[in-house]
């Protein structure tokens, strides 16, 4: 299982959940419903790609979009966490991305077959290094932006999430539990779009932390 470090401290990732359709104009720009629950997929851990590795996109794919996200650290698990609570089970939070596979996940849709293939390949899962929790008092009151080469393509602002931090937390709890090392990657605001060989990806959360890669050739 992949490795991050956090303070000094190694940390083991355990599962990789993410969030689905948690900004409305997102949801919008696909045509998609806004759901009344968060919509949950997971990701293998062998879809994370840290900062330093290129980005490899899948060959059964020929429209890979960007998706730039909020991710938190579970620090300590638990099930049935209160809500009230949810925010003291987080280690550190980071900026990534949730790189899909567009035209796979439509066929998948159109069939009605998971998500998997468009969601999990090696690489899907890209991490910046992560921020300890104490230096983030309200990640409800957090900026991020994602440009591509050198051009701004997704702003997003926590504050318009459907689903707060602490909301998805005590809802994971409930139905998967969570465990120390688990990521949860929160959804993306609008402005996804496709990427190709060569292009710079570079992320960055609210002047804490920031993260590039680029996209092999």
């Amino acid at each position: 299982m992949p490795v991050l470090t956090l303070n000094g401290r190694a940390c083991r990732i355990a599962n990789i959940f993410c969030i689905g359709r948690n900004f409305v104009a997102h949801a919008a720009e696909l045509g998609n419903p806004v759901e009344p629950e968060p919509l949950v997929f997971l990701k293998p851990t062998s879809a994370l790609l840290l900062e330093g590795s290129p980005v490899v996109l899948p060959d059964y794919s020929r429209d890979v979009h960007h998706e730039c996200e909020l991710v938190v650290l579970i620090g300590r698990g638990g099930d049935h966490i209160a809500e009230a609570d949810a925010l003291q089970h987080v280690a550190g939070y980071g900026i990534g991305l949730d790189l899909t596979a567009r035209d796979a996940q439509n066929d998948a849709k159109q069939k009605g077959h998971p998500w998997t293939k468009a969601k999990g390949f090696r690489g899907a899962a890209c991490l910046s290094a992560l921020v300890p929790a104490e230096r983030v008092p309200d990640p409800q009151a957090l900026t991020f932006s994602l440009k591509v080469n050198g051009e701004t393509r997704q702003e997003g602002d926590t504050s318009l999430m459907l689903f707060g931090v602490a909301r998805l937390i005590a809802e994971l709890s409930a139905r998967y539990g969570l465990t120390e090392g688990d990521l949860i990657y929160t959804g993306t605001p609008a402005g996804v779009s496709a990427i190709g060989a060569g292009d710079v990806l570079e992320l960055e959360l609210d002047g804490l932390v920031s993260a590039r890669w680029e996209v092999a050739a």
